[in-house]
């Protein structure tokens, strides 16, 4: 694995280097770590990477790690970067012939994600958008049960994502983090609804195994000089009838992750949360509450897809993360070896669905500036 992005300071960059290399199937060889030069290369010395895989743009990474021979250049990049810089990285990477892991939103429009998604044709590389919501095992127990009809016909959908770390104009202190979220140029048109409501809505989907159909959004900045949304609410239509309410926010004093949701059937509503997320909670229309945790890797439900260790023992963020990168390089390991392999084989979220959360953020962004009641939601 290379790495374009994630150098010193960076939130997310060492959570997909220590997921990635949590069962040894992949190995961190080189990285183009920042923008700037000294940072490039302070990043990757703190790695202990050589000096002459240490890159200091995304471009002389591609160019140079395609000279090297096959054994020894990298196979895929993982893209970490502001979300600014999705898609040229990405488009110079395929170019290049590598294959692609890459922090959502994909892109910032849908030309881009459409763009992308002929060059992936093109190229017949692999490409991976880490919503790693999928890798966690209960998020995958309770699409089952939706699937499987265990609840009945969906009804109703909840899921919200409430934080506070941005409650005040903390971007104006130096931090690094709140910085790039909140400046358009690196984030896109889209601030809070972007950073955390595409989760929401892919979280939704993924479940439910039916797509959003129309929003009617609300955005609003709370905090004064502040140009993009910091909290906001969808009211949604699923394809299946059923109907939804999305709430993000990152200026709701008090909460840190609070990422919960709740999918209410006929028969009875699942109930998963990230702060309790080895544990799925199942209230029934006739009959007592369950609640269905995660005890071992061969818990009742559960699949291969999940790390050996048992349940409690990992954070289930860096842990989900894992499980995107564990199939993401054994997909990688068969293509190298001269395999075939489906694309609904995979077993980890690709260009459609990272074409999904494009369309969602751009539907909701024509929603709050339109007097029309629904938008539809393109496909």
């Amino acid at each position: 694995m290379g790495m374009a992005g994630g150098g010193k300071d960076s939130l997310i960059g060492v959570v997909h280097r220590v997921a990635a290399q949590m069962d040894g199937d992949i190995e961190l060889v080189c990285g183009a770590f920042s923008s700037t030069r000294q940072k490039a290369r302070e990043s990757g010395l703190d790695l202990r990477l050589p000096p002459d895989r240490v890159y200091n743009t995304y471009r002389e990474m591609f160019r140079r790690e395609a000279k090297l021979a096959a054994s020894q250049r990298m196979d895929f990049v993982s893209i970490v970067t502001p979300n600014n810089m999705h898609y040229p990285v990405s488009m110079a990477a395929l170019d290049g012939g590598f294959h692609v892991v890459c922090e959502k939103p994909m892109t910032l429009t849908l030309d881009e994600a459409q763009n992308l998604a002929r060059k992936i044709n093109q190229t017949g590389r692999l490409f991976c958008v880490t919503h790693n919501l999928t890798g966690i095992r209960m998020v995958r127990e309770a699409r089952e049960m939706v699937a499987g009809g265990s609840l009945g016909r969906v009804r109703r959908v909840v899921v919200e994502h409430p934080q506070g770390w941005l409650a005040s104009r903390l971007e104006t202190t130096g931090h690094k983090q709140a910085a790039w979220r909140t400046d358009p140029r690196r984030m896109g048109a889209s601030g809070c609804i972007s950073d955390i409501g595409e989760h929401c809505a892919f979280l939704a989907e993924y479940v439910t195994g039916s797509p959003v159909s129309e929003v009617s959004a609300d955005l609003t900045t709370f905090v004064k000089g502040r140009p993009l949304d910091d909290d906001g609410s969808v009211l949604l239509r699923f394809g299946n009838g059923s109907t939804g309410v999305l709430w993000v926010s990152q200026i709701a004093v008090g909460e840190m992750h609070g990422l919960r949701m709740r999918v209410y059937g006929e028969k009875g509503t699942v109930e998963w949360r990230e702060s309790d997320a080895n544990a799925l909670r199942i209230v029934w229309a006739d009959r007592p509450t369950e609640v269905i945790r995660r005890v071992s890797p061969s818990s009742p439900g559960m699949d291969a897809g999940g790390m050996p260790l048992p349940g409690g023992r990992l954070d289930s963020r860096l842990d989900s993360f894992a499980v995107i990168y564990r199939s993401f390089a054994k997909t990688v390991g068969q293509v190298l070896s001269g395999q075939e392999v489906a694309p609904e084989e995979y077993g980890f979220p690709g260009v459609k669905e990272g074409t999904r959360g494009v369309l969602f953020l751009e539907a909701v962004r024509e929603s709050v500036h339109s007097q029309a009641k629904w938008i539809k939601v393109g496909s």
